[in-house]
Order: C-alpha cells, then structure tokens, then sequence
C-alpha cells in the first residue's frame, strides 16, 4: 500500500457519528511515550501530521486521519503515564476502552506499539491480552529499535517474540525510518 494522502480529521473525546461511517478503520495503541504518533507521521510521511511531543501523554484525545481518502487511522491517547489528574488518567483509560471494547466500532486492525528499547510492560501485556478477548486483529510493532544495542538487539527481539505469541511483529522506528513498507503491508 502506498499513502498517497493524509489528512487530520478531527479529535474526539467521546462517541462521534464520524467513527460509524462505514469508512474502515485501523488504530494505534500503546503506553504513553511509545511512539505512536511518531508512528504515524512516519507511516504517512508527513511529517507534523500527528502531534508529537518528548513528554508522555500528550495525545488526550482520539484523532482521526483520513488515508487515501479510503480509511481512518486512529489515533489513541496512551495508556499509562499521563500528565493529568487521576480523574484525567480515568477520563482517557475510559475513552481508549470504549472506542475498543465498548462501542460498535469495528477496527480492521489495531497496531499495538511497543517500545523495544523498554520490552513489554504490564500495561502493554494487559492491553495484549485484552484485544485479543475482545478478538481483534493485532499487530505489533516493536518501535525505537534504533535505541537498542547491536548487540542487544537479536535477544530483545526474542524476547519480545516470546512474550508476545503468534501475532504479526514489525520492528520499526520512525527516526531511521525502518520497517515502515513491512507496517504498511501487515496492515492492509
């Protein structure tokens, strides 16, 4: 697949009429500060495209982005860390659980980030195995791989094979610009 345009649609705190529209949709999740929205900007390569930002929880809210004027890329706010209140942290754990459990929205795929550097988290394995109750199809993509050691590298792959299971994982990372055409194709 190629993007051949990317533009946002809008953000959203709650249910919108926008999301039953028929028009597919594919969503990023991961912990806060796991790169999704650098994700993203990489995939569609437009640069600014999502808003990212160097401290966790920035994204607070579900943006949506029209790609080839054909399907959605869905954006979620992280789970984990959060500048915000409890109440706040509740607030955005609730709206990232009723896009993906609670609603009648069909996600044709969800790309759950990870960042490799850090391997899988608590919260990453609970996420992991939520989508897969709830019977998702799941990608994974083991971003910041350029953080990691040479060395290091073929180990915290395997470990986070290992913990991950039989699902589809893309190592990536949006500053090398790498693993971007294996995402685009295990996403289509």
């Amino acid at each position: 697949m190629k993007i051949i345009s990317a533009k946002f649609v809008k953000g959203l705190v709650g249910d919108d009429k926008v999301l039953g529209d028929g028009v597919p949709q594919i969503a990023f999740i991961g912990r806060s500060n796991a790169g999704k929205s650098s994700v993203i900007n990489s995939l569609t390569r437009k640069e600014g495209l999502a808003r990212t930002s160097s401290f966790p929880g920035r994204t607070q809210e579900i943006n949506l982005f029209l790609i080839n004027d054909s399907f959605y890329l869905v954006d979620l706010p992280g789970y984990g860390f959060a500048r915000a209140s409890g109440a706040g942290r509740e607030k955005i754990r609730d709206l990232i659980y009723s896009y993906l459990f609670n609603s009648n929205y069909d996600q044709k795929k969800v790309v759950l980030i990870i960042d490799a550097e850090v391997g899988p988290t608590e919260s990453d394995l609970g996420m992991l195995q939520a989508l897969e109750e709830h019977g998702k199809d799941i990608v994974i993509v083991a971003n910041k791989i350029d953080k990691i050691k040479k060395s290091e590298y073929g180990k915290k792959i395997k470990k986070l094979t290992d913990m991950i299971g039989a699902h589809t994982i893309v190592p990536y990372s949006s500053k090398k610009k790498l693993g971007i055409n294996e995402l685009a194709k295990a996403i289509m």
